[in-house]
């Protein structure tokens, strides 16, 4: 009966595993190959590095530098919308959870149904308040809608009411310190596990947001990555066959297109081993001071 269990668990994980690491591999493959072998060939064979740096190539030169455009843009608005996130969330996660005042209940309330809701149902009342401040087109379109994460408020309120304890802030209160140097010095350390949560569910969160970017940005040269490959996708003549008529040379093929797909994952990969390291480190350092 024990085998039978741990044959059925086998099966399973390896149907997960066949369903979820497959496409990551050929996707890393992909890259390798000439357009042609990526039909004709077996799907796990790997082309040749000659074959890579030719699709970065033809990815890189894809009008004047575009795709290069296009990360720089992400990072530019996902840490800066990410920044403005830690620095609001935070405090208002503790005050809530540490603070009685009148209309706590309500903030509380709207902030857990504004989390819930799909983000592309506010895209629209969003165009309309930037189109009154006419940031339309700007930068500040995309960081500042960005930067209102109600879920990274709710994390650090649901921290701060069970996690830390009432007693050591007591006593730093009985030592002299005010509220906003007992936040500052005691709360906010002691807060590193739920900042590196914060932190990456934020960053993930604007890196891989298309909709609202796509309804406020016009120019191709301020798009963000998720947009750009749309746009990159378009370009293909695999998925779009008008594309490259008329004596047009257009180097992007299915090649360009997975390489370009497999960058963009790189910077969510690095920041989850960063945020994965800090909240590590401050589990471990708020367990020593404890």
């Amino acid at each position: 009966m024990r085998l039978v269990t741990r044959g059925v668990r086998f099966l399973i994980l390896a149907a997960f595993a066949v369903f979820f690491v497959v496409p990551v591999i050929w996707l890393i493959l992909a890259p390798t190959k000439s357009d042609q072998d990526l039909v004709a060939r077996g799907p796990f064979a790997f082309g040749a590095f000659h074959n890579l740096a030719l699709a970065w190539q033809h990815l890189d030169s894809f009008s004047d530098h575009l795709y290069r455009m296009w990360i720089g843009n992400s990072l530019g608005y996902a840490l800066g919308a990410t920044a403005i996130v830690l620095v609001t969330a935070i405090p208002a996660g503790y005050g809530l959870a540490l603070f009685r005042f009148p209309g706590r209940n309500l903030v509380l309330t709207l902030t857990l149904v504004v989390m819930i809701m799909p983000a592309a149902t506010l895209v629209l009342p969003i165009f309309l308040e930037l189109n009154v401040l006419h940031l339309i087109g700007n930068a500040l379109s995309v960081i500042l809608p960005f930067a209102f994460f109600p879920f990274g408020v709710y994390l650090a309120y649901i921290y701060y009411a069970t996690a830390l304890p009432g007693d050591l802030l007591d006593a730093a209160r009985i030592d002299g310190c005010g509220e906003w140097a007992t936040f500052r010095r005691i709360a906010l350390p002691l807060a590193r596990p739920v900042i590196a949560l914060v932190f990456f569910f934020s960053f993930v969160a604007d890196w891989n947001n298309f909709f609202l970017p796509y309804a406020v940005l016009a120019d191709s040269t301020q798009y963000p990555i998720q947009v750009g490959l749309s746009n990159l996708l378009s370009s293909t003549p695999s998925f779009n066959p008008a594309v490259g008529g008329g004596g047009q040379q257009v180097n992007i093929f299915r090649p360009e297109l997975a390489l370009a797909t497999l960058l963009a994952v790189i910077p969510v990969a690095i920041v989850f081993l960063v945020s994965q390291r800090a909240l590590v480190r401050g589990l471990v350092a708020g367990a020593t001071k404890g």
